[in-house]
């Protein structure tokens, strides 16, 4: 009779032990803020053999990958990576969005404080977010029993990816030099990181983002953060995302091309060589599963494209603003645009209304006057783009964007090479945020845990991410995800 217990015992372990799904120890989320498609391959001759050229030999690559919305932005990208949403539906309008007629910060919250220094760098959250990301969704499959975290010099590149039910979300105060946090996750910082910030601080207000250190800091805050939160090590399958933001700084400064551009790029392989050293040594090669990606592109310089003979140019939003101000105060005696954002204009409500006029009408009067500028391809009633005449490869894009309430009243489409900027012989920075390919065509590397080394061409979409990450994982995708698993 014991022995036949015994049996009973043995087989149903067995039936339990098939019946589990397998998942990946640890699921890592890199994004590389404004790593162009084509970096990988400008500078490949150049890549060592651990890094990036890794990922692309053992990894499988979707080459025609694309940014389906528009602006294309820092928080709109990050969040769309880890949603599989757009704008329309996780609510991250841009960096900066309307609220109640005036720009709130995509991160801003009042009811939190500051832990790890005496600044306000730290009254950050995700509250703005509306959907889940795949940071969350891993959280609900395990019943919380998962870690996740979320590493970044930005605070809405570490925030927004790590997503609402995060167990912790660090980025860098400049003020301290220093990583931080806030008591949406903690009343004070872990006694590891403590010690890190010890041993890798930088001078009080010493731009980090705008220097190659800012790779490397990154990188080995993440490498940190997996041995000291033992992360992969649980029964649970854990996340870390990591953004690397100093190639974004470094891009703005010193434009797509030339030597900052190119030394930032081979910092970021070197190190993330040694990062990827790290998680086989920690994790186990083969047990973890890692993605590559981006949250935006960026355009050439304008200058330099003229040296080229090649069309380009900058639209100068300030200047924008203050015309079209004053066209509406000759109509309606009013200077009613409060700002300019992600290629779109903000309007005051509350002074259109104490005006006594009709705010449509402001809206398609200020339409007529932008019109007339040649830099603009088409300008839009944002709350009128099913009816508006343009390519439906614009229309899309824009409507994916577009958040009422949130977003401007009045989007614009420049030119192709035409971007915000100060229009000076002496510019040698760049910037992206509209829908064209050198904004919106990215990287995407799936590598590790089940997956096998390949390429395609077949058109995917930054939301794709999360519905093929969830799939894997066998986990319910984000709330607000629109995407389409690409891996099974």
């Amino acid at each position: 009779m014991k022995k036949l217990s015994t049996i009973i015992v043995l087989l149903a372990l067995a039936i339990v032990s098939q019946a589990q799904v397998s998942r990946p120890k640890l699921i890592v989320g890199l994004v590389v803020d404004q790593m162009r498609w084509d970096y990988l391959y400008l500078y490949n001759d150049e890549f060592g053999s651990d890094g990036l050229k890794r990922l692309l030999a053992d990894g499988f690559s979707f080459e025609n990958t694309h940014i389906n919305y528009a602006p294309t932005i820092t928080a709109v990208g990050h969040s769309s990576i880890f949603s599989g949403s757009i704008p329309a539906i996780h609510g991250i309008a841009g960096n900066y969005f309307s609220d109640n007629n005036k720009f709130v910060y995509c991160c801003d919250d009042s009811t939190v404080m500051t832990v790890g220094s005496t600044s306000k760098e730290g009254k950050m959250s995700p509250r703005r977010m509306l959907t889940t990301t795949i940071g969350d969704q891993l959280k609900l499959a395990s019943n919380f029993c998962s870690k996740v975290i979320g590493i970044s010099l930005k605070d809405r590149a570490s925030i927004l990816p790590a997503g609402h039910s995060a167990d912790a979300a660090y980025w860098w105060d400049t003020s301290a030099g220093h990583f931080i946090t806030s008591t949406y996750y903690m009343k004070e910082l872990p006694s590891w990181v403590q010690e890190f910030n010890k041993k890798n601080h930088t001078a009080a207000n010493f731009n980090i983002k705008t220097s190659n250190l800012g790779v490397t800091i990154t990188f080995r805050m993440a490498e940190a953060a997996l041995e000291n939160e033992k992360l992969g090590q649980g029964d649970a399958t854990d996340m870390l995302t990591v953004s690397v933001s100093s190639t974004d700084a470094i891009g703005h400064k010193y434009g797509t091309r030339g030597a900052e551009n190119h030394d930032v790029y081979m910092q970021l392989d070197k190190d993330l060589a040694h990062f990827l050293n790290t998680l086989d040594a920690k994790v186990g090669k083969g047990n973890y599963l890692l993605f590559l990606t981006a949250d935006h592109g960026a355009a050439h310089n304008y200058n330099y494209l003229k040296s080229h003979r090649i069309p380009a140019g900058a639209f100068e939003y300030n200047k924008a603003v203050r015309e079209l101000n004053a066209h509406l105060h000759s109509k309606f005696g009013i200077a009613p645009v409060f700002g300019e954002d992600n290629y779109q204009f903000y309007f005051n409500d509350k002074m259109i209304m104490q005006a006594g006029v009709e705010k449509q009408e402001v809206i398609d009067e200020a339409i007529d006057f932008l019109k007339s500028d040649p830099q603009y391809l088409y300008v839009f009633d944002e709350e009128k783009l099913a009816t508006q005449t343009m390519p439906d490869f614009f229309k899309v894009r824009m409507q994916n964007g577009y958040f009422r309430n949130r977003s401007g009243a009045i989007g614009v489409v420049t030119r192709p090479q035409f971007f915000g900027a100060k229009d000076s012989p002496s510019y040698t920075g760049t910037q992206h945020g509209q829908p064209y390919p050198y904004d919106t065509h990215l990287p995407w590397i799936m590598y590790g845990w089940h997956v096998n080394p390949g390429e395609s061409s077949i058109e995917t979409t930054v939301n794709d991410i999360a519905a093929t990450v969830c799939s894997m994982l066998k986990i319910q995708m984000p709330n607000g995800c629109i995407g389409k698993p690409r891996i099974h």
